[in-house]
Formats: structure tokens, sequence, C-alpha cells
């Protein structure tokens, strides 16, 4: 079966839509690298803080949708749906990411999101989602290509644990997978709103058994001044982060959406090296620089 997505059916007077959505959402994600790793700084467990800005999203958004008559379903292939997607989308690659950013440094973490493009394309053509074309899978290589650099650049400096770079870097392939669930096991009748509160809330809940198992305190010593702020301020992220993803997947399709990890990349490592101070080098700016050029060859070839 072949499937086909919006970006076929995108009218003119719409053509930027998509594009606007890409910036914003990426925008987005690498704002929350550099806001994780300051949470850390000021006594927030990692994945306590994304438990937290995550659950709290996911029931403004609940509010949302209500407010907007587009609550979520509730049959038991939605709350399936839900399930699989905060597993792959949330709990998964942001439990590994949240988890390593302060061993490896939130420019390493935003790089790595420029990873998901070529593995959701990959996929995509695997299952007769896409069709091959040469200009798109350019881009996307450049973009895999940018992030490889940095990588190497990284494991080569020492110091870092190789472990946490290796579960980095695994993140896009819960994120890949998950690009391409959603798309395919849309819930018939779903509009794109209504589907993020389940996801968040869900993906919040599957964090909190691992948050027990391993004696991780549900927050910091005191939650006031900056640690209080710095949740208001990612649980606003999340919040407009995944209202909009679902509406930019289902406008122009699981591929084009995985470019926003492109775009996170370019601007969570420079706001890692110009707001938090981590080096750079000329690996970064070469990463940095193949990433755009990624991102402008995957939307020419839309």
């Amino acid at each position: 079966m072949t499937y086909r997505f919006a970006e076929g059916s995108v009218s003119q007077t719409a053509s930027f839509a998509p594009l606007a959505l890409l910036l914003a959402v990426g925008a987005l994600l690498g704002l929350t690298a550099n806001v994780v790793k300051l949470a850390a700084g000021v006594g927030w467990p990692p994945i306590a803080f994304l438990f937290w800005s995550a659950l709290a999203a996911g029931f403004i958004l609940l509010v949302a949708t209500i407010a907007r008559g587009e609550a979520p379903g509730l049959r038991r292939s939605d709350l399936a749906y839900y399930l699989v997607c905060g597993l792959l989308s949330i709990a998964a690659p942001n439990t590994l990411g949240f988890g390593a950013v302060a061993h490896v440094g939130a420019s390493f973490i935003a790089l790595c999101f420029a990873l998901p493009p070529l593995l959701t394309y990959g996929l995509a053509l695997t299952l007769r989602m896409e069709r091959l074309k040469a200009t798109r899978a350019s881009g996307v290589a450049c973009g895999l290509a940018g992030a490889a650099i940095l990588a190497a650049a990284k494991t080569r400096g020492g110091g870092e644990d190789s472990l946490w770079i290796a579960g980095a870097l695994a993140s896009p392939i819960f994120i890949s997978f998950g690009n391409i669930y959603r798309t395919m096991r849309w819930p018939s009748g779903a509009t794109a709103l209504s589907l993020a509160p389940g996801m968040l809330i869900f993906g919040s809940l599957l964090i909190a058994p691992g948050l027990f198992a391993f004696g991780i305190p549900f927050g910091p010593a005191r939650l006031a001044g900056a640690a209080l702020w710095l949740l208001v301020g990612q649980t606003i992220i999340f919040a407009a982060t995944y209202a909009l993803y679902f509406l930019l997947q289902k406008l122009a399709g699981p591929v084009y959406l995985s470019q926003i990890g492109s775009v996170a990349a370019v601007i969570g490592g420079a706001l890692a090296v110009l707001a938090l101070g981590e080096p750079a080098g000329v690996s970064l700016f070469v990463s940095a620089g193949l990433i755009l050029l990624g991102v402008v060859l995957v939307n020419r070839g839309r």
C-alpha cells in the first residue's frame, strides 16, 4: 500500500506554512536542550524535570483541546496510540537526552537531533510511504554528515562518558520510529491538537517508574526561584512544541517533520555556545553549515 501525505496537496497559499512550523518547532526543541542544562545547574534531576514539565504541558493542552471542542478520543485504540507515541516520542528519547546533557553538553545533545531525518526517510522508503527523490535524499544526507562530524569530534575529545554518548546517539532511533508510527496509526477523525495531550501525559507516566526504580528525587531540594521558573518555562516550551508538532506532521508528513531535528541542532548548538559558554570548535561550525544546507535541499525537494 502506498501512503500519501498532505505534502502533495498543499495549496500555493499555504506553501510557507510547513517551513514556518518547521522553524518554530525546531527552535523550541533546540531551546529545550539548553533549559535542561540550566535546570540541572540549579538542582533539578534532569529526568524529574522532564517528568513534571511533560505532565504539566499535557494537562495544559488537555484543557485547551476541551475548550476548543477537540477533546482527545478515549477509545481503546486511541489510548494505545497515546501509549506507544508517549514511549517512542517522549519517554525513551527524552530520558536518554535529558540524562546525558550534564555529561556530554547541550551542544552535543542538540546536534543529535539532526540524526532522525535520515532514519525516518529510510524507514519511509522501506514502507513505501515516500518515493526516492535525489534532492531530498541529498539534504537528509547533509544533515546526517553534519551530526556525524560533531559526534566524531566529541568522541575524540576524551573525558566524556562513552555510555552517555552512545545513549544520546540512540535517542534519534526512537524518534524516527515514532515519526513513522504516528502517521501510520493516526486515529481516524482525530485533529492534530487533540493527539498532543495524550502523548505528553502517557509519556510522562512512563517516566515515573524509572524515577522510583533508580531512587531519583522527584524534584530539587527547594522548588523556588530559578528552579521554579525554569520548570514553568519548560512546561510552556513543551506545550507549544507539541501543539505544533502534530500539526506539522499532518500537513507535511513524517520525513519533513523529522527535519525539525536539523533546525534544533543548529539553534540548540548556537545557544549552548553563546548563552552557556560551551566550547565551539571548527567542527561545530562545519556541522551547522551542513545541517542548514540539508534543510534547504529537503525543502527544495518538496
